[in-house]
């Protein structure tokens, strides 16, 4: 466990410190992390310059304009990360600085409105080296601030500020603290962090998606994704404005049955929704108490799971939505265009379970509110009983008598609707039954799983394969 400091502690610890030499470029609120090191003492060792390039013309002379005029963008904030570490290199004789270690500390963020309608957000980042002469790392997170008053959301920013270039030297050998200490006399109703990338030789190690992980884990932030290359990527970048099509399930592993009822699922939404692939994000969602149903979570799990949907090429969003109205909300808050959700019977049975939402005012009617919000569809898989062999779908499926009525009026307007395309092979497919016979290494689920799946998990081992005890058994 890291010793707590105090963002003025912090701030004098790294101007004591005679190797650590570098530049501040704030854009957008002011000099708000540069002045605690100011006010610490000691800094003329530590800073070599700070600048606030506010005047868009002036800041577009230092570092070249940008792609539609957005200024706060990742990558802007690279740029002046590079550009000001370049500029040091280029004037500071290392013959004259031994044993410096040189960095550059940028933020470009716009705070809240005046009108309070935009709660302003931005990016951070430090680019630095840990040893002389060695490459440098970066690391840069997107933040959305929380508070409603500009001068609070500065002097947020401030002591995120510290945090993060006290943690780059202190804790680089420690990811996952240095992700908890960005919180160091932060509240996190303050403040969202909901993408961070580590880079650079001290991190040659670090999976950025675990990281990741430990956002939504420790309660930074509700949702991240990343691509099929494994990269972060910011929420907004991906869904603003687009329809979405989503599917949640553990993925232990995937399946046929998964595939099928994500790709006709989504087949009968884009006719529904009268669009194309290219204007849907596709996501595959895996909730953190899916991924805590076993305990603590296992990130060798975790990473197994993500790197099957990966060589499928799909996206993935990690979330901390137990209750399906808080995804859907989630995705509302970015787009007014489509929503589309599959699900298996089961799952739309707890949707129609009224204990979930026992902490709403309004019970369940406020989470269907969000839920069935204009332009959602649940877009129904069907389920074979394996002991009675019956097929339940939304005609036949049953619901508590006093929501009957309700369940008919999204089933009639076509809020509710069956995917028809599917393959009846595959409802005899369960999941964990393919990871019975994975882990017990019994032979005959390879043909359970989409193409290249099989051959993936034997390889890595994934899900407590032992090749070495399948070959003995079935020899």
């Amino acid at each position: 466990m890291y010793q707590k400091l105090t963002p003025k502690q912090k701030a004098l610890t790294i101007n004591l410190d005679p190797t650590i030499y570098g530049t501040f470029a704030e854009i957008g609120a002011g000099q708000e992390t540069v002045r605690h090191f100011f006010r610490a003492g000691g800094a003329s060792g530590t800073i070599a310059k700070a600048m606030s390039a506010y005047d868009k013309d002036f800041s577009d002379a230092i570092y070249g304009k940008e792609v539609k005029n957005r200024y706060v963008t990742q990558n802007r904030l690279r740029k002046m990360l590079r550009y000001e570490v370049a500029l040091i290199e280029e004037r500071i004789s290392r013959d004259n600085n031994p044993d410096r270690k040189f960095f550059s500390y940028a933020n470009t963020v716009t705070t809240i409105n005046f009108d309070k309608t935009v709660k302003g957000h931005g990016w951070v980042g430090i680019r630095f080296q840990t040893k002389e002469n060695e490459d440098y790392n970066e690391i840069v997170i997107h933040v959305k601030f929380k508070e409603n008053d500009a001068t609070l959301q500065q002097e947020t920013l401030g002591n995120l500020g510290v945090n993060l270039i006290f943690g780059a030297f202190n804790y680089f050998d420690n990811p996952r603290t240095l992700v908890e200490s960005l919180y160091d006399d932060v509240a996190k109703d303050n403040l969202e962090i909901d993408m961070i990338d580590f880079s650079g030789p001290a991190f040659a190690y670090v999976d950025n998606r675990l990281m990741s992980l430990q956002l939504v884990k420790n309660g930074m932030t509700d949702a991240v994704i990343f691509n099929s290359q494994g990269s972060n990527m910011l929420p907004a970048d991906v869904l603003y404005k687009k329809n979405i099509f989503a599917v949640r399930g553990s993925f232990r592993p995937v399946t046929k049955v998964n595939i099928d009822m994500l790709k006709n699922g989504m087949d009968m939404f884009f006719k529904d929704a009268i669009c194309t692939h290219e204007e849907t994000e596709v996501l595959i969602e895996i909730t953190i108490s899916n991924l805590r149903a076993d305990g603590d979570i296992d990130e060798r799990d975790f990473l197994d799971r993500v790197d099957i949907l990966a060589k499928l090429g799909y996206t993935v969003i990690i979330s901390n939505f137990s209750e399906y109205y808080r995804l859907i909300d989630y995705f509302a808050s970015y787009t007014s265009g489509d929503i589309g959700v599959a699900m298996g019977v089961n799952n739309l049975l707890m949707v129609f379970d009224e204990k979930y939402y026992k902490d709403l005012s309004g019970g369940i009617l406020e989470a269907f509110g969000k839920f069935f919000r204009n332009g959602m569809r649940v877009y129904l898989y069907p389920y074979k009983d394996p002991e009675t062999h019956q097929l339940l779908d939304s005609s036949n499926l049953k619901v508590e008598e006093n929501l009957k009525e309700l369940y008919k009026y999204f089933k009639h307007n076509n809020r509710i609707v069956d995917i028809t395309n599917y393959n009846p092979e595959f409802l005899e497919i369960y999941s964990r039954e393919i990871l019975r016979k994975i882990a017990c290494c019994v032979k005959g689920w390879e043909t359970q799983v989409p193409e290249g799946v099989a051959e993936m998990i034997k390889e890595r081992g994934m899900f407590g394969y032992k090749e070495e005890l399948s070959l003995k058994q079935f020899s």
